[in-house]
């Protein structure tokens, strides 16, 4: 069974609510407090570029299991502008906000599995980021 719950993001508000969100489901299933930091940490910052460069999106968190193994599915999606160079962003140190520049680098490296499509022109034009998290 897949449980999966959803946190549209319009404002800095949504931001709060989907880091409630995934720390309570990543606590429910088992994850350690290290880990539940990590993945709310992922999940502030897919939510807060969704609110910078798309202005509206939704984080959905999902429950799996695979083989025997329980984990978190994080899915960062937007009908934004898309990323024009998926290698640069994914390189440390690059930030347009003035922030960090941890981004989406940093959530790779919080999470064990992190993917990345995203359309710059026609009707599909967004970002879809889904990240796992895996119980060790």
């Amino acid at each position: 069974m897949t449980f999966q719950s959803c946190v549209k993001i319009t404002d800095e508000w949504d931001i709060v609510s989907a880091r409630q969100l995934g720390r309570k489901i990543s606590k429910e299933i088992g994850f350690g407090t290290v880990d539940q930091a990590r993945i709310t940490t992922a999940i502030s910052e897919l939510a807060r570029n969704i609110f910078l460069y798309a202005k509206t999106g939704e984080i959905c968190i999902l429950k799996i299991n695979e083989a025997g193994r329980q984990g978190l599915k994080i899915v960062a999606k937007d009908q934004g502008p898309g990323i024009l160079d998926i290698r640069k962003v994914m390189q440390d140190g690059y930030t347009t906000s003035g922030g960090l520049g941890a981004g989406l680098p940093g959530v790779k490296r919080l999470m064990d599995s992190f993917d990345i499509e995203s359309k710059t022109n026609g009707d599909e034009k967004g970002t879809i980021i889904t990240a796992m998290k895996w119980i060790r």
